[in-house]
């Protein structure tokens, strides 16, 4: 799956772009929450923690995995130029994604549930306006998806569900010496099209181009 996510740049998990590949539609069925080497639900967070691939919900509240190689280019195209901070102060985000970054730039891997805590939100009718934050953050190349975290009792045995963990996107990149994408935002439009065209269907590019408003 590594050499496919490096040809093609972009993979969603489930299908996604027209006539794409996704990870399920290139795997068995049965091998998914195997626990094993072959359960493609583990790769997105090995994945992203060999710095392989960025991971998360990047377009249309999608997971996407972008190769190491494209996602300088993909966050500088379709990320903002500007800080959450000067987006805010423009109505361009939610007060709960401002709160949720600042935690998240202080408590760099943090899982879901300690960020609940320290956002105050951890109560049942808040988790609407946390989901759609987070998924927010990483529609806005913000944040990422950077690994699962196991969950333990107090004996040290694992508990419950696995938890998500977050970094930024520079912090991220900056871990697995990533370089930041060199150029204006069309330059790195120009850059994805140029390596699309290549390994895409026309129609997966056009849609994306569409959806992304390049």
């Amino acid at each position: 799956m590594k050499e496919v996510i490096g040809k093609l740049g972009i993979l969603p998990l489930a299908s996604l772009l027209p006539e794409h590949p996704s990870v399920t539609g290139l795997t068995l069925a049965e091998n998914w929450h195997s626990d094993t080497e072959l359960d493609p639900w583990s790769w997105r967070a090995r994945f992203p923690g060999e710095g392989v691939a960025a991971y998360g919900k990047f377009i249309r509240k999608k997971a996407v995995l972008v190769s190491s190689e494209w996602f300088p280019a993909y966050t500088a195209a379709a990320g903002s130029q500007l800080s959450l901070e000067e987006r805010y102060d423009s109505g361009l985000c939610s007060r709960e994604a401002l709160t949720l970054l600042q935690i998240i730039r202080d408590n760099q891997g943090i899982e879901t549930r300690e960020l609940r805590t320290l956002a105050d939100m951890k109560a049942k009718e808040k988790k609407t306006a946390f989901d759609n934050a987070v998924t927010e953050l990483q529609g806005t190349l913000d944040i990422v998806i950077s690994g699962v975290k196991e969950r333990h009792n107090a004996a040290g045995e694992k508990n419950g569900w696995n938890s998500t963990s977050f970094e930024t996107v520079s912090h991220w990149m900056a871990d697995y010496k990533i370089p930041a994408f060199k150029g204006t935002r069309e330059e790195a439009v120009t850059w994805l099209r140029s390596r699309m065209e290549q390994e895409w269907h026309p129609g997966a590019v056009k849609w994306l181009g569409k959806v992304l408003s390049w």
